[in-house]
């Protein structure tokens, strides 16, 4: 095996005290310009690189940034949000030479488990967390932690729109401070996305509509799902006729959901999928039975993929730049990192591209 080299390793070669090497490639004071100079070129010469175990026994920074995914491992493989979302977060973290350290994980204790062991081994300089719950364990826990973090699509934080309302724009508002003891937020305008869905479809003619949604418990499928009653009750259309029904995300469950959805005896002429994995199954199912699209059914997307415009017919889909929003939320945790206060930031609202897999709904609904 190849030999690291070591700070020794340098000061030989550069004719200097370990200690003078030491000095000249932490920028302290007690070397001169030129000697500091040599150190580091010979230094990159030789590849080295600092320790990240000792630096972080020092009390320096780890150099890392973790992520934990707390879902169902199955449920990963096919879905794309998370891969664009993770590229955003790298674009940002390897311009700044910070690693990632990701783990995947059953459930919300376990996931907080390993913010304890990180914290305890010193792995991560700070978090970026995701999926958040209704009554959310991991705010708290970080904040006690004094962990570093920022959460990305919520949660709900007091002041804020109630679901079915338009909330205030970054542009108009600004950055703002969030309660006490919460992380840095990165919101989502899940309640405004539905709505332009609904809108869309309901200028369409649909009456009957049902939203094929992710996992119960998350804040942002709480959040869609209350928008939706909301929406739905000023219409008048009762829950007979617009709902929402859980799923966990995949393929598999999104083909058996929508295809007990369209047995029904009266059954919705719009399905709208929390993500674009399901709506290709849904698709996929009604091409089985027969069931012409847009021409009985009318099928939303909530994420946009090269999925959706690929397939026939195309799916209408919910565009937004999800690898723009795992920049936003690096950005921010590198700002907490170098001292910043932690603050709420509103990410772009998704805009809704309509295409083929959406019309007006038969005549005889």
């Amino acid at each position: 095996m190849a030999r690291r080299p070591t700070i020794k390793d340098i000061a030989r070669r550069s004719g200097v005290s370990e200690s003078a090497v030491s000095f000249a490639l932490n920028d302290r004071p007690g070397v001169s310009e030129d000697t500091r100079a040599r150190v580091r070129r010979i230094a990159e010469e030789l590849g080295w690189q600092p320790n990240s175990a000792a630096r972080a026994l020092s009390g320096e920074r780890s150099g890392a940034v973790g992520l934990v995914l707390a879902r169902p491992a199955r449920t990963l493989g096919a879905e794309s949000f998370f891969l664009r979302l993770v590229s955003g977060v790298q674009e940002v973290l390897s311009a700044g030479r910070i690693a990632l350290l990701f783990q995947v994980v059953e459930d919300v204790d376990t996931e907080c488990a390993v913010y304890r062991r990180w914290w305890a081994e010193r792995r991560v300089d700070g978090v970026i967390v995701v999926d958040p719950r209704i009554d959310d364990p991991r705010p708290e826990l970080l904040a006690g932690l004094g962990l570093p973090a920022v959460m990305v699509g919520g949660p709900d934080v007091p002041g804020t729109e109630p679901p079915g309302t338009e909330p205030a724009r970054p542009e108009l508002t600004g950055p703002a401070a969030p309660p006490a003891r919460l992380p840095s937020t990165i919101r989502a305008d899940d309640a405004g996305a539905m709505i332009q869905v609904l809108e869309h479809l309901h200028g369409l003619g649909h009456r009957r509509i049902t939203h094929l949604a992710g996992l119960p418990g998350l804040a942002h499928t709480a959040r869609r799902m209350a928008s939706l009653r909301t929406w739905s009750e000023g219409r008048g259309l009762g829950p007979d006729r617009v709902r929402s029904v859980v799923t966990d995300y995949s393929d598999t469950e999104g083909a058996a959901a929508t295809r007990r959805i369209l047995a029904e005896p009266a059954p919705p002429t719009a399905l709208v999928f929390d993500n674009d994995v399901m709506a290709l199954a849904g698709l996929a199912v009604a091409t089985e039975l027969g069931i012409p699209v847009p021409a009985r059914l009318s099928i939303v997307a909530w994420d946009d993929s090269a999925l959706c415009r690929v397939t026939h017919p195309r799916l209408t889909a919910l565009v937004r730049d999800t690898a723009a929003f795992g920049r936003l939320a690096a950005e921010e945790l590198m700002a907490v990192l170098a001292g910043g206060v932690p603050r709420t930031r509103q990410s772009e609202l998704p805009r809704l591209e309509p295409r083929e897999s959406t019309g007006p709904p038969p005549t005889a609904y």
